[in-house]
């Protein structure tokens, strides 16, 4: 059997007040401990002016401890249809010959 011990997820989030509730939100979860979390404010400037700001939110979850695991928790991830785009097209695949 797999134990998940530990996972490290970035966000971006919007705001500082964002930032918070998502950092709030993971310490009240139960369901793992938190280990570790920042909050850093990002900006990217074009010819020395910001054109766009965000927070990226890191957090350290722990679910087990790695000599004696004592649950099992399973992860998964969902996206939204059309959030990135899919670097293979079935054109290119065809045109190459590949089969997938």
């Amino acid at each position: 059997m797999n134990y998940l011990i530990k996972t490290t997820e970035q966000y971006r989030v919007g705001s500082e007040t964002e930032a918070k509730k998502l950092i709030e939100s993971a310490k009240a979860d139960k369901a793992y401990t938190l280990n570790k979390y920042s909050s850093e404010y990002k900006c990217a400037k074009s010819k020395g002016e910001i054109i766009d700001e965000w927070f990226r939110v890191i957090l350290v979850k722990e679910f087990n401890t790695e000599k004696e695991p004592d649950c099992y928790a399973e992860v998964e991830y969902t996206v939204e249809q059309g959030a990135f785009p899919d670097p293979v097209t079935k054109e290119e695949n065809e045109s190459e010959g590949l089969d997938f």
